[in-house]
């Protein structure tokens, strides 16, 4: 038996972001840690940066222009289908997602041009969006 969908509350935060790519050996760059929203996560095969893109050097292996949409939380780790079902709404409206999680939270990223879209989608699939 599949439990119900839940409606969710989510808030676009203001600040355009970026997401970098460096090699599985690079260091963290100094500018990390700059501005209200940044996350980093290193795997054997790459180290990934998001973050304001208004602090991304010039040279930087990047794409720019997305908007984040934060899930209100906190969540409840034992939470089970929270982004499945945001990422279905926004699926079958064909807009493409970068998400980031939290411990208390998850962060939508969608490119800043679908992001009106992307409120219209979430809104149909029940959820409530505000700025």
């Amino acid at each position: 038996m599949s439990e119900p969908a839940r409606s969710h509350e989510l808030v676009v935060l203001k600040p355009d972001l970026g997401l970098c790519r460096f090699g599985p050996d690079a260091l963290m760059p100094s500018w990390v840690g700059q501005g209200g929203f940044w996350s980093v996560s290193r795997t054997s095969d790459e180290l990934s940066i998001v973050c304001e893109a208004d602090h991304i050097p010039s040279g930087v292996q990047a794409e720019k222009g997305f908007s984040c949409l934060k899930v209100v939380g906190p969540l409840d780790l034992a939470s089970v289908g929270v982004l499945a079902e945001l990422t279905t709404a926004l699926a079958v409206a064909g807009i493409s997602l970068f998400a980031v999680s939290t411990f208390d939270t998850d962060y939508l990223l969608v490119r800043k041009r679908d992001l009106p879209d992307a409120i219209d989608a979430l809104r149909e699939g029940g959820h409530s969006v505000h700025f």
